[in-house]
């Protein structure tokens, strides 16, 4: 006899969720700061992965086969899976940090992007501003869409309709999605970045999800380079990726990895979450 892991988690073990998730929070925010020109992302892997250690915790993504890295940092062209290294992040990069912790067997899994300055080309931050800034705003779309969905896939519908409603030519991913997140970093169930035919499970108190964007300036097709990891555009255009962990919980929803629980980026969508009790 086979038995499946339910994807719906008792209240214990949402509760189990809320400390990894903060410490990916944390590394995330260490690495922020750090984010400019001259600095390699082999730099910035080595301050996620001291604060993740400092909090007792281990690297989620180290765990997966082969890789040995506690980040993914992704530039320009890059959109997910970069791997850390000896480049030299230059003015006006468009750089994505993915980042996750495990914590007494449960994970946490968050995305962010940053653009650095350049005073001689502010056409070209402009530009990769916007788009970072189109991905987050489709991030917080699904995940207050996820407040009052009745299936899964209508966090992807919402995400789509934002990417819409922007007024911009932007690509959605179509071969990278979220994922449930719980004892696994990636589990069930899938979480599509666009509309679906299928919606997918009910979404019930206990469900725990990563919500990840990866949105493009161009065309979605994608390749993925020599190192059997980095994913690109195919037409070279800018990626931006953002990404998030939440609960659904009987009082709510909570971002997991994000230290208000997502307070501030629900509030323009009316959204208010509640803690995890």
């Amino acid at each position: 006899m086979v038995f499946r892991r339910s994807i719906y988690k008792t209240p214990a073990q949402l509760r189990a969720m809320v400390e990894p998730g903060l410490i990916t929070a944390a590394a995330l925010d260490a690495v922020r700061p750090a984010v400019r020109a001259g600095v390699t992302t082999a730099e910035l892997d080595a301050i996620a992965e001291a604060t993740i250690l400092a909090r007792g915790a281990e690297s989620n993504f180290q765990l997966v086969r082969g890789y040995r890295h506690s980040t993914c940092i992704s530039v320009n062209q890059e959109v997910v899976h970069g791997i850390p290294g000896d480049r030299v992040l230059e003015p006006g990069d468009i750089v994505s940090i993915d980042c996750g912790a495990q914590f007494e067997g449960w994970n946490g899994d968050s995305a962010i992007t940053i653009v650095i300055p350049d005073p001689d080309r502010p056409e070209l931050v402009e530009r990769r501003r916007r788009l970072s800034d189109v991905t987050e705003g489709s991030l917080w779309a699904g995940i207050a869409a996820l407040a009052s969905a009745v299936r899964v896939g209508e966090i992807g519908d919402a995400v789509q309709t934002y990417i819409e409603s922007s007024g911009e030519d932007y690509g959605i991913l179509r071969d990278y999605v979220g994922h449930g997140i719980g004892r696994k970093m990636h589990e069930g169930p899938t979480i599509f970045n666009y509309r679906v035919a299928d919606l997918g499970p009910e979404v019930r108190p206990g469900l725990c999800v990563a919500i990840e964007p990866m949105i493009v300036g161009g065309d979605e097709a994608t390749l993925v380079e020599d190192d059997d990891w980095t994913v690109s555009t195919v037409d070279g255009e800018d990626g931006s990726h953002w990404e998030h962990s939440v609960a659904v919980h009987d009082g709510g929803i909570w971002v997991l990895t994000a230290p208000d629980g997502g307070a501030s980026g629900l509030a323009r969508f009316g959204v208010t979450p509640t803690p995890i009790s």
